[in-house]
């Protein structure tokens, strides 16, 4: 092997092993590294299993984010927010969230809120129009107004690390 093989290989080495070190879910960007934890969804779970059973499990708590994320992003209200946001790795680490907090068994990756939304500049009536779209996606997925309260009391205390204006 000459001296121009052996650089070679261990270049591709160096390069395989980085790209091993950060795995990126199929159709998100890499971010920069931070430390995973369940803490990070800024709440503890609900115990209760007839809350994860109001939200029609995680089959219900994945239609819920969806809508939640599609109303976001069409919303003249907060919109703004999103347009340079990850979509894929927005909807997939608040399907996390919400099912970790909804006691459904569920790990979070993502970054704790204050992270998340570091920089974003969010007002109050930001965060109140983002609750009224959860809210019109719990009240589509048929979810009962006390299931809903269960939740959106979990999530209120993350206004103070979300709303930085």
């Amino acid at each position: 092997m000459t001296k121009i093989s052996v650089i070679a290989a261990v270049a591709a080495l160096a390069l395989a092993g980085s790209a091993l070190a950060q795995t990126v879910p199929p159709g998100e960007k890499p971010v920069d590294p931070y430390k995973q934890s369940n803490a990070n969804a800024g709440a503890t779970p609900i115990t209760d299993p007839s809350v994860w059973v109001a939200f029609h499990g995680k089959p219900g708590v994945d239609r819920i984010v969806e809508t939640f994320v599609e109303r976001n992003y069409a919303d003249p209200r907060v919109k703004d927010f999103f347009a340079a946001a990850d979509k894929a790795r927005l909807t997939r680490t608040l399907k996390e969230q919400f099912c970790y907090i909804l006691g459904g068994g569920c790990d979070y990756t993502g970054k704790d809120m204050r992270e998340a939304h570091k920089d974003q500049g969010e007002t109050n009536k930001d965060f109140n129009a983002m609750v009224e779209n959860l809210q019109f996606a719990m009240d589509r997925e048929r979810v009962p107004f006390a299931a809903q309260n269960k939740l959106l009391a979990k999530l209120a205390p993350q206004q103070k690390d979300i709303v930085q204006r």
